[in-house]
């Protein structure tokens, strides 16, 4: 009986391999596709979609749908109790671990969606946080949350609509670089960012290898920017015309400290 159970089997046929995020998708015994990612003491294995444990919290698809609920029933006054801090962290952890093998696995459409899961968890959590430490307990980690997203919605878009879309994700992302470090007034740092350099790298390696100039929305701010609203105009009735959509995200609920 011990036998049957243990893994052994499924270990030694897939190495661990450290500082290597390893995943990949296979099919359960009952037929769905699931994700796994090797870690150095077993597996992890995940839901494709939905939370990442399958788990429904209070009937709801994850614990960010049910606090939005507690929300509209509690009111303006609503604060996350320390069971509802606990269960967001559990959340937290589990999206973390999905995006990073959508990102291993090079599937940059998933990778962006639980990213925006991630942050609109942030989001929430700030907004209804019971105490500042625990807010920057997850608060800290949000520049990584949002270096993955832009990267995942810029590389996902290169391939879906081609490389000005996939450069806008890029400026969409660094817009919301610049937006967090005005917040935290760090404004004059963000020059010096690790993952804010390495967002501009990929936004240039794009531009070379594609030889794409200044985009129409980049020319549109430049416009406005030099106050030339008649260029400006003739560039928006441009963009109407190749229906230029917004970066996915970029319309998002603004973010308010507690």
């Amino acid at each position: 009986m011990a036998r049957r159970n243990d893994i052994d089997p499924i270990l030694d046929k897939w190495a661990y391999v450290p500082g290597e995020i390893s995943a990949r998708l296979v099919k359960a015994t009952d037929g769905r596709q699931v994700v796994q990612m090797r870690i150095e003491m077993g597996v992890l294995q995940m839901e494709i979609s939905g939370r990442p444990d399958g788990e429904q919290p209070e009937g709801f698809e994850s614990v960010l749908d049910y606090l939005r609920s507690r929300e509209l029933l509690d009111g303006t006054n609503f604060s996350l109790d320390v069971d509802q801090c606990i269960a967001a962290d559990r959340e937290f952890v589990q999206y973390y671990h999905r995006r990073m093998c959508w990102l291993a696995l090079r599937d940059f459409e998933r990778a962006t969606a639980d990213a925006d899961h991630t942050l609109a968890l942030m989001d929430f959590c700030t907004e209804h946080s019971p105490d500042e430490e625990w807010t920057m307990s997850h608060e800290q980690y949000r520049p990584f949350v949002l270096f993955h997203r832009t990267q995942a919605a810029a590389l996902s878009q290169l391939e879906a609509a081609g490389p000005e879309a996939a450069i806008e994700q890029i400026s969409d992302g660094l817009g919301r670089f610049r937006q967090l470090f005005v917040e935290y007034d760090l404004e004059e740092h963000i020059d010096e960012d690790e993952l804010v350099g390495r967002l501009e790298e990929l936004q240039a390696s794009i531009r070379e290898h594609y030889d794409v100039g200044r985009t129409l929305p980049e020319q549109l701010r430049d416009a406005v920017s030099a106050e030339d609203y008649e260029l400006a105009a003739k560039l928006r009735d441009k963009m109407a015309k190749q229906d230029f959509s917004p970066p996915a995200g970029s319309n998002g609920r603004s973010r308010r400290r507690s």
